[in-house]
């Protein structure tokens, strides 16, 4: 199957419906039509019938979508089948908040490692982890982490990109208020929240 050919809001959407069917899950539920899953989602059948079909044939029709199998179809396409390890580089207030973030276990993410900068913060834990010196980003590679998670300022999150791509990182979710320059092999997705919230006063 060729992945890249799907829309990248499809990709987006997937999630989406792994959260859904995973909740559906939890409580129960054996099937789940597109009419239903699409009130519950905001979203229109045909678009949900539409994302899912990229990827081979889901549910029966005039039955639905099987809760259970489905949801796993879902974490293997996304490739979440398998415990995935991220890094996280910034241990201040953001950075601890993400270190305790509880959904992340839904995804099967696990943050396997932490770095820091701030000699007050180096050395002590958060959650299961030590807070590491950032200048020993270069040791992931031994340790196979290809997902960062980076919440440090502005001004710093280049060079901190620049290291963990060195150490081997294929992925980055940067949630610092700049653009990253990287290669094309490795996959960026930027979260600025202050810029999101921007805007919101136009709406309202």
């Amino acid at each position: 199957m060729k992945y890249h050919k799907i829309p990248d809001e499809t990709i987006k959407r997937m999630p989406m419906y792994l959260r859904a069917f995973s909740i559906l899950k939890t409580q129960n539920q054996e099937t789940i039509s597109s009419q239903q899953l699409a009130e519950r989602l905001h979203l229109n059948p045909p678009q949900i019938r539409k994302d899912l079909s990229y990827f081979g044939a889901f549910g029966t029709r005039g039955i639905g979508y099987p809760v259970s199998s489905t949801a796993e179809q879902i974490r293997s396409i996304l490739k979440l089948d398998v415990s995935q390890q991220a890094v996280l580089v910034g241990a201040g207030r953001l950075g601890t908040a993400i270190a305790s973030y509880p959904g992340f276990s839904m995804f099967g993410f696990d943050i396997a490692a932490i770095f820091d900068n701030d000699n007050n913060k180096i050395g002590k834990t958060i959650g299961k982890n030590l807070v590491e010196n950032v200048a020993e980003i270069v040791t992931l590679k031994a340790r196979n982490i290809r997902l960062a998670i980076l919440a440090v300022p502005a001004n710093a999150a280049q060079g901190c990109a620049d290291a963990l791509i060195d150490a081997g990182i294929k992925g980055i979710l940067n949630l610092s208020p700049c653009y990253l320059n990287v290669p094309k092999r490795v996959k960026v997705i930027t979260i600025d929240i202050a810029m999101e919230l921007g805007i919101l006063p136009y709406y309202i």
